[in-house]
């Protein structure tokens, strides 16, 4: 059986601690930055940090976030923790309209906003289950998130 490795993967294990965000963004700049994809850097920060934020806010144990460059220039990340509850709007597939205003969020709230600025940015997104026993993997129950980046081409203008 022939596989295809991806171009590069990392892992990073946060520890559940408030620093994990900014662990995670730095991480994931510099590995950005190693690889050529500046470009993607400021959203990936601001994606991923939302991510490990949820993480960190919402359950009571380790999380860890894995990077790994895709074919056709997509940066996919994932954040595992500890809950296997999968928040809104993870636990729905994604779907036409999503970010064109299909989403009513309440932006007067002072929680819950992060994950749909995840949904709106990102690419491409979704959330797997994981340690009930339907799966093959070991380990706590818990969860997956994870979103996708596509690297576009840059424009410039000639003067």
């Amino acid at each position: 059986m022939l596989t295809v490795a991806p171009d590069w993967a990392y892992a990073l294990q946060l520890l559940h601690d408030p620093r994990a965000p900014r662990i995670a963004r730095t991480t994931l700049r510099a590995v950005l930055d190693g690889h050529g994809l500046d470009d993607l850097a400021d959203t990936a920060e601001l994606l991923a940090s939302e991510m490990v934020t949820n993480a960190y806010r919402h359950t009571g144990g380790p999380s860890s976030m894995r990077l790994r460059g895709l074919p056709d220039g997509r940066l996919r990340i994932t954040v595992r923790d500890t809950d296997p509850t999968v928040p809104p709007p993870f636990d729905k597939p994604p779907c036409p309209g999503a970010g064109t205003g299909a989403d009513v969020v309440d932006v007067e709230a002072e929680n819950g906003r992060g994950l749909h600025l995840v949904r709106l940015w990102a690419d491409n997104w979704g959330s797997c289950l994981l340690g009930d026993g339907d799966h093959p993997w070991p380990g706590p129950r818990g969860k997956l998130l994870w979103i996708e980046l596509v690297r576009r081409e840059r424009f410039t203008m000639a003067a």
